[in-house]
């Protein structure tokens, strides 16, 4: 079976589709310096981390799919490196997961940035923000809302977000609805760079451990994080891990798949 096609971004480097998502062939020094660049200059990027849970959310949901091509898509996780090597030929360059790389881009980051924090449960955003204050002080770290606010809150948030604009918003409501309120409701005028994260927030405030250091660099974190909350994740890992290798495979075999 010959190689699936790839595509060159906007921004000239190489996009491989993995079950209908287009995700960066970047290195991490090469990803951070693009998102310097976007937060240097104010061009806005929506930034996404895809891992297998998001190839197969995005499968069923055409919407989302159309949306994520606007993104910068960074790979994130094993799955997907497995989907670079079966339908690619090799493996991404890096795994950039934002629970690492987000730290990584505050830690190189020379300019102080004005980061904005949404999403989570009441007072998680807080905690995470206060941690990340002490660790890199050099960012301003500044809380604009949890993550359950209503309709009718809305429309303030934005408002606060054009009148103060981040450089960085990170957006923690978790796949798909963190990527898809970012598709729909942010755009330049609100921040440069919007990164839908996920657990992060949990992370740093203490709410979720993260693996240990070994089981981290034997790229097993899902298996930890399965063992940790059993009841939330078994169908995204159980369920979900074979769906998108079934999906790898159809792909390569009769080319790009939406389902």
């Amino acid at each position: 079976m010959a190689r699936q096609g790839a595509a060159r971004s906007p921004g000239g480097f190489e996009v491989r589709d993995v079950g209908g998502v287009g995700i960066a062939v970047l290195t991490q020094a090469a990803a951070l310096a693009e998102l310097s660049d976007a937060m240097a200059t104010g061009r806005h990027v929506k930034l996404a981390f895809c891992n297998a849970n998001l190839v197969n959310v995005a499968a069923h949901d055409a919407a989302l799919l159309r949306s994520l091509s606007s993104f910068l898509v960074l790979a994130d996780g094993i799955g997907v490196d497995i989907g670079g090597w079966l339908l690619h030929g090799a493996p991404f360059p890096a795994n950039l997961n934002g629970t690492d790389f987000i730290p990584a881009l505050f830690a190189t980051e020379a300019r102080s940035l004005r980061v904005g924090l949404i999403g989570g449960r009441p007072g998680v955003a807080d905690r995470a923000a206060e941690r990340l204050a002490r660790q890199f002080p050099r960012h301003a770290f500044r809380v604009v809302s949890h993550g359950y606010f209503s309709s009718s809150e809305e429309a303030g948030l934005l408002s606060d977000l054009k009148a103060a604009p981040p450089d960085l918003l990170l957006v923690a409501f978790g796949n798909p609805v963190q990527e898809k309120w970012i598709a729909d409701k942010l755009g330049p005028q609100h921040c440069a760079v919007a990164a839908g994260v996920g657990a992060l927030f949990d992370f740093f405030a203490g709410e979720v451990p993260r693996a240990p250091e070994a089981i981290r660099r034997t790229r097993l974190e899902w298996v930890y994080r399965l063992w940790l909350e059993p009841r939330r994740l078994w169908r995204r890992y159980i369920l979900g891990n074979p769906a998108f290798l079934m999906r790898l495979l159809r792909q390569r075999a009769f080319g790009r798949s939406r389902g």
